[in-house]
């Protein structure tokens, strides 16, 4: 699981993109970057003019800290993403997409990517019927994802719901009560996080 030390809100303001790190209190007046969306420290509010290179990794550390992945991890999956067919810039982000905790949070068993790490590492779902506890755990087309019977009642996954009824489920996943299944392969429209991963290929390939 990733460790973030401090306020999560400083990355969302120096990535200059939402993260929704923070779960309910992202979709409300109380979120940091709607009421400072300049990057943090004494410069923030400053002008700056970014190199190429500069502009490739702010790219990459906002995919990296929107799915919450160590270094090692990504560049992992990059090598990966880069050895299938296809674009693998796009590779990469459904890779991600499918990764089990991202699955949690979008069929809205957790109120952030980052609460289902911690739901799943504590073993309160399971997948095609066995239990798990590996957050990075690799999906596929037709897994079904259940939130074990004796987890229904926790406050984290019934908040999850809650926040689910005012934040878009993607179309790629089919949710009923307790039960999700994955129907489709996320397409590259159907990934909301706006990025350009083509500068992640390049970052990856000086």
């Amino acid at each position: 699981m990733s460790k973030i030390i401090g306020s999560v809100c400083k990355l969302c303001r120096r990535e200059h993109t939402k993260l929704f790190l923070k779960g309910s209190r992202c979709f409300t007046d109380k979120c940091s970057f709607d009421r400072r969306s300049y990057p943090p420290g004494q410069h923030g509010q400053s002008r700056m003019k970014f190199s190429e290179f500069a502009l490739q990794l702010r790219e990459k550390q906002k995919v990296r800290r929107y799915y919450g992945v160590f270094e090692k991890q990504f560049r992992k999956m990059f090598k990966i993403a880069d050895g299938r067919k296809g674009e693998t810039g796009f590779n990469l982000l459904q890779a991600l997409e499918l990764r089990l905790d991202s699955v949690v949070y979008n069929m809205g068993f957790a109120e952030s990517r980052r609460q289902a790490k911690q739901l799943i590492a504590h073993k309160h779902f399971a997948v095609n019927g066995k239990r798990v506890s590996i957050p990075s755990m690799a999906l596929k087309l037709g897994d079904v994802i259940e939130v074990l019977e004796k987890s229904t009642e926790k406050t984290p996954i019934m908040a999850g719901k809650e926040l689910a009824k005012t934040r878009e489920v993607p179309a790629w996943v089919e949710v009923d009560g307790n039960k999700g299944t994955i129907k489709d392969l996320p397409t590259r429209e159907q990934i909301s996080l706006q990025v350009e991963e083509n500068m992640i290929v390049e970052y990856y390939s000086r």
